[in-house]
């Protein structure tokens, strides 16, 4: 897989950062990426509200998990990733979308996975659980890469506030150095 496009939302959803790196790729206008980023958010949100709990299982509220973490000092589960959107396989490009634990969105937009190395069902269409879970984990690497970068570069830059546009030529540069990696899952 290529990565086409990188866009960062702040918490609340705002479009903070986006860089299309693949030159081939249609533009478009600073309005559609705005709304793009806006759907991408409520998409994500009301994802996180519908996912089906298990049997038996009460989930809590906010305010009690609220509670818990400034009482603890800690979150419950690490793993901020565990729900609401996650990944959209086409036919042209898969979206993935990591969550950090400040509510920043990185939305990594990457050619679909090569023909034929995902089993289809008779519709042809869908791939299985573990072959999804492979290519979530090889994008969380490139993940993982971009988060380190805007970490050096981006909160360590004096100039930069909090949840406004991202303005820094050294994390372009060094999102742009991922452009040409190839991502195998």
């Amino acid at each position: 897989m290529k990565i086409y496009s990188l866009y960062i939302l702040n918490k609340a959803g705002g479009l903070i950062y986006h860089n299309d790196l693949n030159p081939g790729l249609a533009r478009l206008s600073a309005n559609d990426y705005l709304v793009l980023a806006g759907t991408l958010h409520g998409v994500h949100a009301i994802a996180t509200r519908i996912r089906p709990g298990e049997p038996g299982v009460k989930q809590e509220d906010n305010s009690a998990v609220n509670n818990s973490i400034l009482a603890t000092g800690k979150a419950k589960s690490p793993n901020t990733n565990s729900s609401g959107l996650q990944h959209i396989d086409t036919d042209h490009f898969s979206l993935y979308v990591f969550q950090t634990l400040t509510g920043l969105k990185f939305v990594i937009v990457t050619s679909p996975p090569k023909a034929g190395t995902s089993p289809t069902t008779r519709a042809g269409t869908v791939s299985t659980h573990g072959e999804l879970n492979r290519q979530v984990e090889a994008v969380g690497g490139v993940y993982k890469a971009f988060y380190v970068y805007y970490c050096d570069y981006v909160m360590k830059n004096p100039f930069y506030s909090l949840d406004m546009p991202i303005k820094c030529a050294m994390f372009d540069a060094k999102v742009k150095s991922m452009a040409n990696v190839q991502i195998s899952g």
